[in-house]
């Protein structure tokens, strides 16, 4: 079976990638039969290879891939540069979806993406057998019901107010969201979630945190660091959650820098970027007024780089994290 996960709402693509793992069966037999590729880097071979290989001691194998259908992106704007294992032929996609079209039955492969245009050729090629779910960023009503769900999964209920002033807070960004919603769910007991809450509990100070880390980071303070990061950690922030948020904040600062390039307005950016949170924003925009783009390009890199080797096992999430944060405390030939 081929599935689909696209969208910008990355938190809603990875919940849904943890319920098709479910539907398999036995965790423990499909973590020696799960395999996760670069979309960008792997090759048909090495595809076809995972895919066909019987699946040990269990009846399903599972195959993850990460930016396949990003490379048939007209005008990719992922910035990276092609790679000598990426084919150079325009109809590449097309031998490409001949084989996986070839999946044995015991094999679950799972193709993951961010913004995909509905013109992708190899989605075009694969939308009839394959089960593609899209998951956009939610907008205003969506996101009020999402928390309302989440806070009663939770055993609890939440006041229109509150909802409002958490998507003040907060935004739309679900990582973050679902750690307040469930630091609120724990702090109020069960009763009903107010507004006094929101303002006890969904803090700046974590935020603030995290921007400070990464000035640190982009200024080469290594130590300074590596020190927020330990107290981020210690507050429930969790590697993968931090991962997410690092990573969306450079590329925030990435584009605000880009569009005020191009003579955008305040209002013009933050409605672009569907920035909810004015706190985010300026924070952002101060720091895309000290940093240059390469210096940002490369944290980026670095930070998508330490992304695959936690989701292929090849690190844990918080060593992992522990030595991008050296890397990058080492001054090298990129300056801020």
């Amino acid at each position: 079976m081929l599935h689909v996960l696209i969208g910008q709402d990355d938190f809603s693509i990875r919940q849904a990638l943890e319920e098709i793992k479910k539907a398999i069966g036995d965790p423990t037999a499909l973590m020696s039969n799960t395999t996760v590729f670069d979309g960008h880097q792997v090759t048909l071979e090495q595809l076809k290879s995972a895919c066909e290989t019987v699946p040990f001691l269990s009846e399903k194998r599972l195959v993850i891939v990460e930016g396949l259908l990003e490379r048939f992106e007209s005008g990719n704007k992922t910035g990276r540069k092609k790679s000598s294992r990426q084919s150079e032929k325009p109809e590449e996609y097309k031998t490409i979806a001949d084989g996986i079209k070839q999946l044995p039955e015991f094999t679950e492969l799972v193709l993951l993406g961010g913004r995909i245009r509905a013109g992708n050729p190899l989605l075009r090629e694969l939308s009839a057998m394959a089960r593609v779910k899209t998951f956009p960023r939610l907008k205003s009503p969506q996101l009020t019901q999402w928390i309302t769900q989440r806070v009663k999964a939770a055993g609890g209920s939440i006041s229109p107010q509150a909802i409002n002033l958490l998507i003040r807070f907060v935004g739309n960004d679900l990582w973050i969201m679902a750690g307040e919603v469930d630091k609120l769910a724990l702090f109020t007991g069960g009763r009903r979630i107010e507004e006094d809450d929101i303002r006890a509990v969904v803090s700046y100070a974590q935020e603030a945190s995290i921007f400070a880390m990464i000035d640190a980071v982009l200024e080469f303070r290594a130590g300074a660091a590596q020190e927020l990061y330990q107290q981020l950690l210690k507050q429930g922030v969790v590697p993968a959650q931090l991962m997410a948020m690092l990573s969306r904040q450079v590329r925030i600062i990435f584009q605000i820098k880009e569009m005020r390039g191009r003579k955008k307005t305040r209002a013009d950016i933050q409605s672009k970027l569907g920035l909810t949170s004015d706190f985010v924003l300026r924070k952002a925009w101060d720091q895309a007024d000290r940093y240059s783009p390469a210096r940002l390009r490369e944290v980026y890199h670095k930070l998508l780089e330490t992304d695959i080797s936690i989701k292929t096992g090849k690190l844990d999430g918080e060593i992992a994290l522990n030595i991008l944060i050296a890397e990058l405390g080492q001054r090298g030939t990129v300056s801020a």
